[in-house]
């Protein structure tokens, strides 16, 4: 048998021709503020889709301009958005590779003029704004804005949403006890921190039938906060929502020390796989294609999320593909350089 790793993996329709996703990574490069498509991301992009990836995550788009992380992050927001994104996903598209996009709202992370929201009044540290606690109108208004983001990416084109829950924003402040202290049907339980991402995915559902991932913090690294075994949960509920993947990062939800080491959220993602029984995505110092192999083999994930070994090497499926003694088939115009 192969590598799994060059093995293809289809959900709802859409198939990836290996395992290997770029994660998605900010790069704030709008210059001007306006949260449009700029040459930088249709060159850093498609230069990873010539690398033969078989899926590209966009970075965190931001589905309200008071929810972006910074004044220079890509939008979502508005449907002047929508045809950059169209050209962005053409171009990779030409080599093979399908598109997705992550969804997002920054929360009380959102480092803007202005007020910004949360689930509570509750700033990040001491040097962060203290945000706006939401009100049920705003909360309201934010999730139409994801249903509205998802409209968008159906029209320009895209082939997986990722709703970003991980690493401290919106819906990460919303499902951990440490950012959500809400006392009305948003707070408390876990079925109430869970409402919002809920009500989330149902917005989206009306307007999308594409693959649908959702990105998890699986680790608050807190006494008081969430762990992998509360995620099972969360993820046995998107699972019954029709949520076809979680992709499983860890932290950043409150300041927090990690122990940082190669491959060291891939056993949250084997924990959630497993309790859930849904696929996942491994994330986080994951450099190798052996290492890869070994989590695909050992069934702790179903694919294989790359992000700063991709900044460093665009063509990073080579390098793995070699490393298995897999042939691949290189862009015809690199033939020479890589048989």
């Amino acid at each position: 048998m192969g590598a799994k790793l060059f093995t293809p993996f289809t959900v709802k329709g859409v198939t990836l021709k290996n395992r290997i996703v770029m994660s998605p990574m900010c790069m704030y490069s709008c210059p001007n503020e306006d949260g449009m498509v700029e040459n930088w991301h249709r060159t850093h992009y498609t230069s990873r889709a010539v690398g033969q990836a078989g899926l590209i995550i966009l970075e965190a788009t931001a589905v309200t301009a008071q929810g972006r992380i910074s004044p220079n992050d890509l939008g979502i927001w508005n449907d002047d958005h929508i045809e950059g994104l169209k050209e962005l996903a053409g171009l990779m598209k030409e080599h093979g590779s399908a598109i997705g996009i992550q969804l997002a709202h920054a929360g009380r992370k959102a480092v803007l003029e202005g007020e910004i929201l949360a689930p509570s009044a509750i700033a990040f540290n001491e040097k962060s704004k203290t945000p706006k606690e939401m009100t049920k109108r705003e909360i309201d208004e934010t999730i139409e804005a994801f249903r509205k983001g998802a409209e968008r990416s159906r029209k320009a084109g895209l082939d997986v949403i990722e709703l970003h829950g991980a690493h401290g924003y919106l819906i990460n402040e919303f499902l951990s006890p440490l950012s959500n202290t809400r006392t009305d049907e948003y707070g408390g339980s876990a079925e109430n921190r869970y409402r919002f991402l809920r009500e989330t995915i149902e917005a989206v559902k009306t307007v999308w039938n594409g693959p649908l991932f959702v990105r998890v913090s699986a680790h608050d690294y807190h006494e008081d906060g969430l762990t992998p075994e509360d995620y099972v949960q969360f993820a046995k509920w998107m699972k019954e929502q029709g949520v076809d993947l979680i992709d499983v990062s860890s932290g950043a939800v409150v300041p927090a020390r990690i122990n940082v080491y190669p491959g060291y959220q891939v056993k949250y993602s084997e924990t959630i796989r497993d309790g859930a029984e849904i696929a996942t995505g491994a994330v986080g110092l994951i450099t190798s294609g052996v290492q890869a192999e070994e989590i695909l083999q050992n069934e702790r994930a179903d694919l294989i999320l790359i992000g700063r070994e991709f900044l460093r090497d665009p063509y990073w499926p080579r390098a793995a593909a070699k490393e298995l003694g897999v042939e691949i088939e290189p862009p015809k115009q690199y033939e020479r350089g890589w048989k």
